[in-house]
């Protein structure tokens, strides 16, 4: 029935993927006009995945954030600029990555109108609509290993009971999506931004990147 609300675990972003996707370009375009959950409506647009299609390194993050969402580009706010630098700081190119989140689009709250947006977790649900243009990615890209970057996108790679406290720093190996995958977890780099100790965090988060180096050398 036209303007009935559809139930929150029947969400999913399958009908608006390419059946049989040629590149990551049909890809994006096609992410673009994603309606296949709610938080759709109050973003701006869909912020896709960006990199080389050979890159063997892909970082799974958890959802674009307020400049992301401005942008159309993942990672290219704080929390981005220093995830380039811990990139770098452990020997890695960032510009050798493809970068990409669990779920597509910005979900934020606000506290009064014209405030500033502040970020707002995804549910298991949102993220589980958005796997489907994750599952497109991976099979694309083929990365040889995936950086998962915090709880939600671990969730959503490696199931609910997944605790990055717990997996951090450790190469893993999985089914995901109907592929073997060979995944390291670590935090978000927005959790160092955040953290009460910001060295510490961000020499945690470099070692972690440094054990991804070794994996792929």
């Amino acid at each position: 029935m036209a303007g009935t609300k559809a139930p929150e675990d029947a969400y999913t972003a399958a009908p608006f993927v390419p059946k049989t996707p040629t590149g990551l370009a049909p890809l994006r375009e096609a992410a673009a006009h994603c309606r296949g959950c709610p938080l759709h409506h109050a973003a701006t647009q869909t912020v896709f995945g960006a990199g080389s299609a050979q890159a063997r390194l892909m970082l799974v993050g958890e959802q674009p954030g307020d400049q992301e969402d401005r942008q159309g580009e993942p990672f290219v706010g704080p929390a981005g600029k220093l995830l380039d630098r811990a990139l770098a700081d452990a020997e890695m190119d960032p510009a050798d990555a493809y970068v990409t989140n669990a779920v597509k689009h910005f979900k934020f709250t606000r506290a009064e109108p014209r405030k500033r947006r502040i970020h707002k977790a995804p549910t298991l649900r949102e993220a589980a609509a958005c796997a489907p243009w994750l599952a497109a990615e991976l099979a694309i890209v083929e990365p040889e290993l995936i950086v998962v970057l915090g709880a939600t996108a671990g969730k959503a790679l490696l199931g609910s009971s997944f605790k990055v406290t717990e997996a951090r720093g450790t190469l893993l190996e999985r089914e995901i999506h109907g592929r073997p995958e060979r995944l390291l977890p670590t935090v978000h780099p927005s959790s160092v931004l955040r953290a009460d100790d910001r060295e510490a965090a961000y020499r945690g988060l470099v070692a972690d990147l440094r054990t991804a180096a070794r994996a792929l050398s």
